[in-house]
């Protein structure tokens, strides 16, 4: 074959494509582990770019509606990367269109590049194949990789499918972290504000506590924090702390000498009179001299050097009785809405007794936020396997560890687990993630159940987790008629015939992950019609009562499942065996074979065959 160019197409070598997907998944596991947005990048533009043979690498994300930005990049000199870090969505280049169409493109030789992107031409001379994958995760496409690699080189199609599974483990990768992140800023807050509720209600002394909310805030969250409270008609300042204790004596004399006008648009007077908070993002020396009452007043506020200002007002029985004000000198903290929002539920706070019950319904939003980032949106089936599944946070305030997934392999057959990881929170949410991420990864390499668990115990062995964890990975194979079932520490899956029998499979064949080696997988006769139920433990333990009461009670209650739709089928199980008053989330999954049951089929209760 040739370039458009003329010139040959150099196909890959089978030892190179051997090499390269060998690579390739050594960088799948490292983007599996990766807990910063720049190891995912380093990976990207270094590791995986080394296992294609790509000069040129760039890991690019959305940036609001309508940009990308650049977060990694590698073989371009700096003046040629100076103008690639944000570019518009719309831009005419393939990491653009990728991110735009969700679609993977490649493009071997010159020819074919300067034809698809001719304002690119002069950008790179020379034969080259790019290669660029969307990243894709919950439905959207958050971003894409590009990689440039010399020559017009035909990739085989293992190492573009291959490709594509690391853009989707990036993906999944980058949405962890995010979602992580989030939890974490989320839970320091929630920490701040637990700390301050404390405070305020340690003491009598109202300045006294309000000095020490001040304190909490400074520098953490504002260079200066200022509580003033509204005494005999005008704002009287009740607390002030300053990171710069230089400066704090200048706070000290701006508002002895200018103490804030009733008049002014932006004062917090406006915010005494309106109940809403003041947000001003960026403070322009412009604002200074129209603020300012005279040249030394000018002067001062300009040595004070504040940067964004935010003012939320304290409300008391629907009435404002002050303000919290903040303000930093750090250009790289500017506040925004979501710092409103942080600031009105210290106010609150400040102004009020603790409301617990707002307090525990912003860390359950915050939990399941978290929870539901980390879990999949939408599980595929296919024609040949219908699936439907169940999410239930139990409604604490903390993270839950279980987790689940079911996708297509490329050969037709199908893939489904349940897993549950101990204990609770981010830390508990951060391995839920990770654990998902690399079934699917492990899966994609080999989907054996022994092969991918044995390589779950030799991840979480290497990694030294502390949380003990719990799975049951599913192989269907519609062509034999078989399921494969591995089950490491895990609830046993029950079997639902198409012509009604339930069929419990034996007890797992081994403990948690990371406790065992050489992993034994139990393949089971499945026939049209037949459905696989998986579930988290959630669903059947009860306080008091023996875990095997519980497996009784879903036993029966999985025959609903039959001659019904699986969505609806599932709800009803969920119903009947479920305990609202339980603390603990539930996951459950059902998996059927699509088709009507065989004449005269029983169903097998005894697996076929046991393999290691």
């Amino acid at each position: 074959m040739e370039t458009r160019s003329g010139e040959p197409r150099r196909p890959r070598m089978p030892r190179h494509v051997g090499e390269t997907l060998t690579e390739l998944a050594h960088v799948t596991n490292e983007l599996t582990t990766a807990t910063t947005v720049d190891a995912v990048s380093k990976i990207v533009t270094q590791h995986m770019a080394d296992a294609v043979g790509a000069t040129i690498a760039a890991l690019g994300l959305l940036q609001g509606a309508d940009e990308v930005r650049l977060i990694g990049l590698r073989g371009l000199a700096a003046d040629e990367a100076a103008g690639w870090q944000v570019f518009p969505l719309a831009s005419p280049n393939t990491l653009a269109e990728a991110v735009r169409t969700g679609e993977r493109i490649v493009l071997v030789g010159a020819a074919e590049i300067a034809e698809r992107y001719p304002e690119l031409t002069s950008a790179r001379r020379g034969e080259r194949t790019t290669v660029t994958v969307p990243l894709r995760t919950g439905g959207r496409t958050i971003g894409a990789i590009h990689l440039s690699i010399p020559d017009a080189v035909e990739l085989h199609p293992a190492e573009l499918e291959f490709l594509d599974v690391l853009a989707d483990t990036c993906a999944q990768s980058l949405d962890r972290i995010e979602a992580a992140a989030v939890a974490a800023k989320q839970t320091g807050r929630l920490a701040f504000l637990a700390e301050a509720s404390i405070q305020l209600a340690s003491s009598l002394d109202l300045e006294a506590t309000t000095a020490r909310v001040t304190q909490l805030t400074v520098p953490r969250f504002a260079d200066w924090c200022a509580i003033d409270i509204v005494r005999d008609g005008g704002l009287h300042r009740l607390a002030a702390a300053h990171a710069d204790p230089a400066r704090a004596v200048l706070v000290s004399r701006l508002q002895e000498r200018w103490p804030a006008s009733d008049e002014h648009p932006r004062g917090l007077a406006t915010v005494v009179r309106t109940g809403e908070p003041l947000l001003v993002q960026d403070v322009t020396d412009e604002m200074l001299a129209t603020s300012a009452r005279n040249a030394e007043h000018l002067a001062a506020m300009r040595d004070l050097g504040m940067r964004s200002i935010l003012a939320v007002p304290l409300l008391v029985r629907g009435q404002v009785s002050g303000v919290l004000t903040w303000a930093s000198s750090d250009p790289g903290r500017r506040y925004d809405e979501d710092d409103v929002r942080f600031a009105e539920h210290l106010a609150r706070r400040a102004a009020s007794a603790i409301d617990n019950a707002d307090l525990y319904g912003q860390t359950r939003a915050v939990a399941e936020q978290l929870q539901r980032a980390v879990l999949p949106d939408d599980l595929a089936g296919t024609p040949d396997w219908e699936v439907a599944w169940r999410y239930e946070p139990s409604g604490r305030t903390e993270v839950g560890g279980d987790f689940y997934d079911a996708f297509p392999l490329a050969d037709g057959r199908y893939v489904a687990f349940v897993g549950d990881v101990m204990g609770r929170g981010v830390a508990a949410s951060a391995a839920m993630a990770q654990m998902r991420a690399a079934v699917r990864a492990f899966a994609s390499s080999d989907p054996s159940p022994a092969a991918v668990l044995d390589a779950l115990d030799r991840m979480v062995v290497q990694f030294d987790t502390e949380q003990l964890v719990t799975l049951v990975y599913v192989l269907a194979d519609s062509a034999e008629g078989t399921v494969q079932v591995a089950n490491a520490g895990h609830l046993p899956p029950f079997v639902l015939r198409a012509h009604g029998r339930v069929d419990r499979l034996p007890d797992a064949d081994g403990p948690p992950l990371g406790l065992a080696a050489g992993r034994r997988s139990r393949e089971v006769a499945f026939g049209q019609g037949d459905a696989l139920l998986l579930v988290t433990d959630g669903l059947v333990e009860r306080r008091g009562e023996d875990i095997e009461a519980g497996l009784a009670r879903l036993r029966t209650a999985a025959r609903g499942l039959s001659n019904t739709s699986l969505d609806h089928g599932l709800q009803e199980v969920l119903a009947q065996v479920g305990d609202s008053s339980s603390d603990d989330d539930v996951a459950a999954l059902v998996l059927r074979r699509a088709g009507s049951a065989r004449s005269g089929r029983g169903g097998m209760a005894a697996p076929v065959r046991m393999s290691a």
